[in-house]
Formats: C-alpha cells, structure tokens, sequence
C-alpha cells in the first residue's frame, strides 16, 4: 500500500517485459497471508514541517508535504502481481522509501481488498469539491491514520516466514541501495541491515523472519526503509510486493490426486563427501601433498553454483586439515555448513539441513562408500543418494537442471552473508560498540571544491538534527569561503558494509585560532559514532598544527541537543556564550579520546589514520 492520497499518476503496463510480468506473478502460489505495509516517500534529512520553510529543496506535493521521487510513487496496473499493481520510482536526492513496520498478517484476498479500497478513498480525495486547504487537511489526516495504524502490534497468532521486496531495474547498470529495520525505541542501538544490488532486470528479495529478530523483536514498534546509495540519483525502478509474508510450507501444500504422477522436488543443495569423492586419496593416510582434485570436479562445482546449487560436505576427518586442504585446491569458497568430524553422517546431513533451512528431500548425498550412503539413507529416508564413481553425471541429471540467472549466482553469497550475520548477531548481544566495529566503517575526509560545493550546499540546506552551528549557505557564501584563506573546509562521505552514504557532513575551521565554527551532518549517520571520529581527528590536527587549544562554537536546539552529546563525550569544555552560541574548549595539553571504530581516511592532505 502506498500514499495514494497525494499520488494519482498511472502509467501503462507496456513498460515491463513480459519475461518480468511472470516473475511478478510468481508469489501468487506461495504466499498465503502477507502485510499491508504503508510505505511512502520521505527524505533521509526530513526534520518535519521545519524543514519546509528551512530547506531551498523543498518541493511541494498536492497535500503540502515534500516531494522525494521525481514523478511520485506511480502507479503501473500489473494484475498478475499478488498486490495488482507496481510502483514505479525515480528517487531524487534524499530521497527514500519508508514504512512504520509490523507484521499483522492478513489472507492474500483480504489484503487486496484493503488495497483496492485504500486506491478507491484516495482517488475519491483528488476529486473531491472542496477547497485547497480542506483537501490538504483530509488527505494529510488520512495519511497520519494509516501511519498509526502501521504501528499497530499483531494480535493473531502465526507470524510472517520472511519479509519479501520483489525489484525491477530496467536500465543497464547495478543499483545498490540499503535496506533497514530498526526499532522506534532510541535505547535501542543496533538495527537489521542489508546491503541490496540489484542488477538489470528482474530481482525478490527474501530474508528470513528469523534472520531479522536476531537483531529486532518485532513485537514492538519498528520503521523500515529502503535507500539508494550516494550515487543511485535520479535511477528508476519498480517495485512489487514490499511486505511481511508467510508462505506455503510443505506440510500446506495440497496433496496430488491420485493418477498424478509425483512431482519430484529439484536439488537445491549437493553434501559431498572428501576422500575419494572430492578429491583422489585418503587425507589422514596420504596427508595434504599427495592429494588430488578428481577429475572436473572445480568445473562441476562452479556450474552448480552459477546455477543456484548449493554445496556442502559431510566428511569423517580432522576438521582443520580437511579446510586446509580444501583451501590449498582452491574450493574452499563452495562448501557452506561443511560438516567434518568423526561423528556419524547422518548427523551432519541433518545438520546441513537445519543451518540452510531447506528439507532433506531436496539435499543429494555424494559418497564413495555405499556403506555411508545407506546409514544416511536409513535416518533419512527422503534423501537422495548417488555414489561417488557417477560424479561425472551430476551436471546433466534433471533435478539439477535449473536456468542461470544473476539472482542464482548470488544465492550462496547470500547465504555466506546470512551465516556471518548470525554469528555475529550471536556475539553482539547488546555491545553497541562491537556491532559498529561490525559495521567496517569509512570516514572519507577531503576539502571542499568546486566539484563537491553542490552537494554540500544540499546537506547545508536540509541537515537540522546535526547541524551545531544552525548555519545554512547560498552557494555564492560557499565559494566565497573556499577563496578565504584563514577558512579551512572539510567535506564528509562515509561507507560500510551496508552501503555508500555519500557526502554526510561539512565542517570550517577557522585556523587563525583554531577554531570550528561550523559542523553538520548527514542523520543518515546518526548513533555511528562519526561525528566522534571525525571531531577526535580534527582536534588532534589542529592542536598538533598550532599547539594552542582547540574551540568550537555550539548553537543548542531542540534538535541537535540529543547529538550535542559528542562534545561531552570527548570532553570539550563550555568556556562563554554569546547570543545563544556557546564556545566550547578542548585543551592542548589533554590527551585525546579514541574509541577506535571507525577508519578515517584523510584525501589531499595527511595519511589515513584510525579514529
């Protein structure tokens, strides 16, 4: 569901190949129950309505409220789509899709109907004969109902099996954009992120409802957003379903009718065996150097994995020597969950199982003993088997026969990612800290130019809750500064594993005293500790350049004071005020903070340091 209230552009379904139509039609026979999320067009600066008159981006839509993507949210009819419908959206600077979060899971038909009735009312609203402002009023109201509403906690009792976002990128080049849960609740610090590529064409998304509350519990109240990075501006897609599902599990799916012959289920994982399966030779006994790779195995596993096939192993040997060896041929990339120790196989097929969440009849079980074949068999009977000696005839074998696609070369890197998230979300428990070390995050530092002058004059001219000076500048003050000697300039964009922020941050040092008299930055890098790391980096630069005590000046507001907390953290001491700004003070003989999270890499000026 979508802000149909100030949104009412359609345009024809002509534009998405019927290739693509079919894979939006997919989810129609494997969804049961899904959400109804509100998502809508925001701005990853909004510091709503201030912003309105504050910002010179301000773009009035039809309700008052800014507009983010360049056409809206269109609308594109696709009744083969499980919501009947796709958006179509041309993110602009800023902008982002965003949903309040919850998981109340209604029938796929009950979910159309609030759908189909949600287009009806704001359609109605556009036509509407009444002034401007009393259309304004509705529509602003009815948006604020469904926003609580999207807040609401689910009542029933079957939760969602994954949160689902089906991506049609129709130009030629990647997109990346980020994707994030994170709870309403500010005491809680470390949110569900994941870093989206999508190539040109079609793409679904799917994480795990399980792989999210490691990180979130989405009992409570949460927001979802969707953000290109710094670079994707002004990039078209389309978007399908966006919601909660809980899908068709095989205990649901209806039984065949007698005479039909049985649908036999496609391999979705090979288990491997080692010794004279993956490779010629017995490693306890011949040791590593004597070891070779049979025959065509390294091409096998590749076109398997191009295919969407996963790998694994189960393997009687010494664990460490087994991924030494792996690793010395080359392969060691393929095998997820690889299961090697003493105990019985049958124990780590059904292992292999339960860590990729996949049934057991779709696992084939490579062994060159037909003694372990029939002990796994025996445990699991719905396993399928082949001795080691018809390796060679995997690749051809129907059930392994599947299409490539760019989504099936990226299946085992996802679910290499997956697995490094639960390990870490396992460690992290509460320790903030050790998720942002997590996070790998980059600070870029360089000085203003004319190059980056008008990406600056955006993030001064939108940034409230970070913005410690109040200042906002034209473009002609800011290319007077960049000719004013005594007024050094320094232009932030951070990076992590999660995705590209772009510029997030400006400051000016006046180096005649030094002193900072301005510093803003981006909200989008809110809680990272970057504005720690760069303002630790900046008073040592300046204290080691003069050897004079370090100032700032701080206007406190509403809105920066909860970010105002850095200069305590780093012990910057209030010396005077006047008129409202504050004159802060670090003194030179004190050593300075370094909590060591963020990399902070300086362009054009010193060699990187770590902050």
């Amino acid at each position: 569901m979508y802000e149909t209230e100030a949104n009412r552009k359609r345009e024809s379904p002509d534009q998405i190949p019927q290739d693509v139509v079919a894979r939006f039609r997919e989810l129609k026979v494997t969804v049961l129950e899904r959400t109804v999320l509100p998502w809508s067009e925001h701005c990853t600066e909004c510091v709503w309505p201030t912003c309105y008159t504050t910002c010179d981006l301000y773009s009035p839509r039809e309700d008052g409220r800014c507009r983010r993507f360049s056409d809206g949210m269109v609308r594109i009819d696709c009744p083969e789509a499980m919501n009947s419908y796709l958006l179509k959206i041309r993110f602009k600077q800023w902008g982002k899709l965003w949903t309040p979060g919850n998981i109340r899971l209604r029938s796929v038909k009950d979910a159309l109907r609030l759908e189909r009735r949600d287009h009806w009312i704001g359609s109605a609203l556009f036509q509407l004969p009444a002034p401007v402002s009393l259309k304004r009023f509705t529509t602003q109201k009815r948006y604020s109902f469904k926003k609580k509403v999207g807040y609401r906690t689910s009542t029933g009792e079957c939760l969602p099996t994954a949160f689902v976002l089906e991506c049609y990128n129709p130009s030629s080049k990647l997109v990346r954009l980020s994707l994030t849960l994170r709870s309403t609740d500010d005491r809680v610090k470390i949110p569900f992120q994941q870093l989206l590529e999508f190539r040109p064409g079609f793409h679904r998304l799917r994480v795990g409802y399980e792989e999210i509350t490691r990180f979130l519990d989405l009992g409570f109240p949460f927001n979802v957003e969707v953000v290109p990075n710094e670079e994707q501006t002004e990039t078209v897609l389309f978007f399908g379903v966006m919601d909660f599902v809980r899908e068709v599990s095989s205990i649901e799916k209806p039984a065949p009718d007698e005479g039909t012959p049985k649908e036999v289920k496609k391999i979705k994982c090979v288990v491997w065996d080692l010794d004279n399966t993956i490779w010629d030779g017995i490693l306890v006994e011949d040791g590593p150097s004597k070891l070779r790779l049979k025959p065509e195995i390294a091409k096998i596993l590749k076109t398997l994995d191009e295919r969407g096939i996963l790998h694994s192993i189960v393997s009687k040997n010494n664990r460490d020597e087994a991924i030494g060896a792996l690793r010395n041929f080359g392969i060691d990339e393929y095998f997820l969950c690889p299961q090697i120790s003493w105990q019985p196989k049958s124990e780590g097929v059904e292992a292999i199982t339960r860590q990729l969440n996949i049934g057991v009849d779709t696992l084939l079980f490579v062994d060159d003993s037909e003694f372990e074949l029939q002990q796994v068999k025996a445990v699991n009977p719905e396993l399928r088997t082949l001795n080691a000696d018809r390796y060679l005839q995997i690749p051809d074998m129907e059930t392994l026969r599947v299409p490539v696609s760019a989504e099936s070369r990226e299946r085992r890197k996802m679910y290499q990612v997956e697995s490094r998230r639960q390990n870490i979300a396992g460690g992290f428990g509460n320790d903030y800290i050790a998720f942002l070390r997590h996070c790998d995050i980059r600070l870029n530092v360089s000085p203003m130019t004319e190059e980056n002058l008008t990406r600056v004059h955006e993030l001064t001219q939108r940034t409230n809750q970070m913005n410690f000076s109040g200042n906002r500048y034209e473009k002609s003050v800011l290319e007077r500064i960049l000719g004013t000697s005594h007024l050094d300039t320094y232009v932030l964009d951070v990076e992590d594993r999660f995705g590209n922020y772009g510029v997030v941050g400006f400051c000016i040092i006046d180096n005649r005293l030094p002193l900072m008299t301005d510093l803003m930055f981006s909200c989008r890098v809110q809680s990272k500790r970057v504005e720690h790391a760069f303002l630790a980096y900046i008073i040592r630069k300046y204290i080691g350049i003069s050897g004079k005590d370090f100032y700032a000046n701080y206007r406190k507001s509403p809105r920066n004071a909860p970010s105002g907390q850095v200069f305590t953290d780093l012990f910057l001491q209030e010396v005077g005020e006047e008129s409202g700004v504050s004159r802060l003070m670090f003194p030179k003989d004190r050593e300075v903070p370094d909590d060591a999270i963020i990399d902070v890499v300086v362009h054009d000026s010193i060699e990187a340091t770590r902050s």
